[in-house]
């Protein structure tokens, strides 16, 4: 956990400048195209990039050494800023949408390869402490971000912003480099005398990838509980959007002179409520032999995390949307600390390929919600098109609810039963 902290330090660092750089480099793009649909395609290419690039993130942590991709992602992302900075001021509407391919594809890559790792670095015991950190650290950071964003741009300028988001990314990269740790199960794959490497290309190699595709397949349909909260997940990347696309609307019609101040208050009330459950979560789980919430905590969690979203546009007075604002945070914390502590719990042969799927399973329903979001908002109240899209969630849980009757309502096992109950015996040996 000592290491683990510091990594946490290093990859917080790297999403400030990250969430700095969302403020920055949008505003930055309309000034250098002087076109609204430049900005818009940006974070289009950007999101599409997300995407296909969880599929690609998930064979690539399952077959190479997970440190060195997050570090190769971080001195990519670092460059491709320097880049964008020495380029000449003709040439940078161009390198933009390159840089959006980049930033897009690294970013999700190191994610998948972080949340893939965390059992093989702190234990598989201690995996739930280790996500309450890791999430707090990106929740302040994203809160630090997105405050200074203005801050900097009109005080320094995007030079400097830009500036400080490649240094953050240095910074990670050499917390990185610096921390003796393994993120990867040792296996036969990496040597071990009794399975071997099969030559690349040859039969063995084939029959190698064929199993552990095999192995993720089995993994999914010994799990339906687990292919409900990807699809859960889905969703609520979907109502997310709807609030996110509602919020500007919805606070400049309350208040036409000052339209920032509601979004302002929503999400630092978010924040809060986010980071307390964070923690607690990180400390409840271990005491008494808990492991931390599980697959009904989670269902619970989503459904009232988007219930409370609803209620934040019902019009009610502003004490009462922010603390449903407050909820919904709160109950964002807990799936968020559910849903990848779960995904851990499955064997190191098959996590990154969960992982990779998950986060193009997540960014496919935020983008498809932002265009969804935005046509009905042309038409319809933003408490009608978020109770829409927050409903497909709700109704979802549902579905999870009466997976988990089927199946006993049991609580999610511990980290090794899982494995073992999870995964046919058979798929299990082939993975390892």
């Amino acid at each position: 956990m000592r290491h683990f902290r510091l990594l946490v330090v290093g990859n917080g660092v790297s999403a400030y400048g990250s969430y700095l750089n969302m403020v920055a480099l949008n505003v930055f793009i309309y000034e250098v195209t002087d076109s609204a649909l430049a900005a818009g395609l940006f974070m289009v290419v950007r999101l599409m990039t997300s995407v296909v690039s969880g599929f690609v993130s998930g064979r690539l942590v399952s077959a190479y050494d997970r440190k060195r991709l997050m570090v190769g992602a971080d001195l990519t992302q670092c460059l491709a800023m320097v880049a964008l900075l020495i380029a000449p001021e003709a040439g940078r509407a161009g390198l933009l949408y390159v840089l959006a391919v980049v930033t897009g594809f690294c970013s999700t890559l190191s994610g998948v390869a972080l949340r893939s790792s965390i059992p093989e670095i702190v234990g598989s015991e201690l995996r739930v402490r280790a996500n309450s950190l890791l999430a707090t650290g990106r929740s302040l950071a994203m809160i630090a971000g997105f405050a200074s964003a203005g801050l900097v741009v009109a005080q320094f300028g995007y030079v400097a912003a830009i500036s400080l988001d490649a240094a953050s990314f240095a910074v990670s990269a050499s917390v990185l480099l610096a921390l003796p740790i393994r993120t990867k199960a040792a296996g036969p794959e990496e040597g071990d005398p009794g399975g071997g490497k099969p030559e690349e290309g040859g039969p063995g190699g084939e029959k190698t990838a064929r199993r552990r595709q095999a192995g993720s397949l089995l993994l999914l349909r010994a799990a339906p509980v687990l292919a409900v909260m990807i699809a859960v997940r889905a969703a609520d990347g979907l109502g997310s959007s709807s609030h996110n696309v509602a919020l500007p609307v919805y606070s400049s019609a309350l208040d036409p002179a000052h339209p920032a101040t509601f979004v302002s208050q929503f999400w630092a009330t978010w924040a809060i409520g986010n980071i307390v459950m964070q923690q607690v979560c990180g400390r409840w789980a271990g005491r008494g032999g808990r492991q931390g919430p599980g697959e009904r905590a989670f269902a619970i969690g989503a459904c009232v995390m988007s219930a409370a979203f609803i209620v934040v546009f019902a019009g009610l007075p502003t004490g009462v949307a922010v603390a449903a604002a407050l909820v919904a945070g709160m109950a964002d914390g807990l799936t968020e600390i559910a849903y990848v502590s779960r995904l851990q719990a499955a064997p190191d042969a098959q996590r990154g390929r969960l992982f990779g799927l998950s986060a193009s399973v997540e960014n496919t329903g935020f983008g498809l919600g932002m265009l969804v979001s935005g046509a009905l908002l042309d038409h319809f109240r933003p408490l009608h098109v978020v109770g829409l899209l927050h409903g497909v969630a709700i109704v979802l849980c549902l579905a999870m609810f009466v997976v988990l009757v089927r199946y006993g309502r049991r609580e999610r096992p511990p980290a090794d039963a899982a494995r073992e109950r999870d995964v046919p015996s058979s798929a299990e040996s082939e993975a390892r």
